[in-house]
């Protein structure tokens, strides 16, 4: 018995022992830093795929009279011809521009497009002025059933405004195009001006505005892309770019509470381009620097002052404004130096890129600012 209380002793106190025990706890690992792996976007990943000629020649929206140099003048291009595909392997512009001259008839404008679009794998943009009213490449042609507007001063709302541009933004996209040179975002204040009137919206800046940011939105929905024009403002000038010099007197503070607000509403709707205008404005810059070719108006008050990331494009560069005062080259370069992003209609195609070209090999633009247009254009094309 006394050995058995002993052995019973003994294995309690065992087991209290046991129990008092404090149980240590387990080591645990450090938590692992997770990190998220970028993901380069398509653009970033094609830009490092192009030479530097290769991202040159996406700064130009050209002709396609311009692939042929041999063509006279008068030549009315509606097809892509074998002379033309060799020039574009050489020169692959980034976009081709069609005018009334280009188009005949529904069948003949689709081949058209279609052929532009297979010249290159990255597939060079398609554009058009569009407007509605007095300038329209494809409604004034009887062969195209389209709907017509004849003037947008005639416009009597915002959803008036949008029906425009979901309209023209429709039949424009079943005929291959990519973007419209369209809306216009000018105030028509001086009965004078030559070139601007019933193109406008409205005498009204906020009238304007919100036209256009309607239009906007309508040419959206159609799947086309959009280029308001033509900062900083044409409605006010009293001669026409088209023919040569043009300026406004009006201070930055005076456009900015007329001629900016169309295209700052424009700007926060998303438009995809804004078209630059060869006006002069000397009350700004200091000098009859044409607005196209002005650091001052495009990288200061465009890009940093209204915070336009888009792509800004050039008015033809074949106008009087700047055809009469500078040579292809040098006009595309200045541009670009100014802040442009597209070259559109260069006097010569040829001459102008192989400016660029120079520019970028004797150090006057580096290929990083090169690279800034390239990667926004990219991002029109890719995303």
């Amino acid at each position: 018995m006394k050995r058995f209380i002993a052995l019973l002793l003994a294995t309690l106190t065992l087991f209290l022992v046991g129990c008092s025990k404090t149980e240590q706890p387990k080591e645990t690992e450090p938590e692992k830093e997770t990190t998220t792996e970028y993901v380069p976007t398509p653009e970033e990943i094609q830009i490092q795929k192009m030479t530097i000629e290769e991202k040159i020649a996406q700064l130009f929206f050209i002709m396609p009279e311009a692939l042929d140099p041999t063509l006279p003048e008068d030549t009315k291009v509606t097809a892509i011809t074998d002379t033309m595909k060799n020039t574009y392997k050489e020169y692959p512009a980034g976009g081709i521009i069609l005018f009334a001259k280009n188009i005949e008839n529904p069948e003949q404008l689709t081949k058209l497009t279609s052929d532009i679009h297979a010249l290159n794998e990255l597939t060079p943009l398609i554009g058009v002025d569009e407007e509605g009213g007095s300038i329209t490449r494809i409604a004034k042609n009887e062969n195209f059933n389209v709907t017509k507007f004849n003037s947008m001063l005639e416009t009597k709302d915002a959803d008036e405004a949008y029906n425009i541009g979901k309209t023209i933004g429709t039949y424009l996209n079943e005929y291959g195009f990519d973007v419209d040179f369209a809306p216009v975002a000018d105030v028509n204040t001086n009965p004078d001006n030559p070139v601007i009137g019933k193109r406008a919206f409205s005498a009204d800046p906020k009238t304007a505005a919100k036209f256009v940011s309607s239009a906007i939105k309508g040419f959206h929905d159609a799947n086309i892309m959009t280029s308001i024009k033509h900062f900083p403002g044409h409605g006010d000038t009293q001669t026409d770019t088209h023919k040569g010099y043009a300026e406004t007197q009006k201070t930055w503070d005076e456009i900015k509470n007329c001629e900016m607000i169309p295209f700052i509403k424009g700007i926060d709707a998303g438009t995809d381009m804004v078209m630059v205008a060869h006006i002069a404005a000397p009350k700004v810059t200091g000098d009859g620097t044409p607005a196209t070719l002005s650091y001052t108006l495009i990288t200061e008050k465009l890009r940093n002052e209204l915070g336009f990331k888009g792509v800004v494009i050039t008015d033809g560069m074949k106008m009087g404004a700047i055809a009469q005062q500078y040579d292809a080259a040098d006009a595309a370069v200045k541009a670009i130096e100014a802040g442009i992003d597209i070259i559109l209609l260069p006097e010569n195609y040829i001459e102008a890129y192989n400016g660029v070209l120079t520019a970028v090999q004797n150090g006057t633009i580096t290929e990083e600012r090169i690279d800034e247009s390239v990667m926004r254009i990219l991002h029109l094309k890719l995303s």
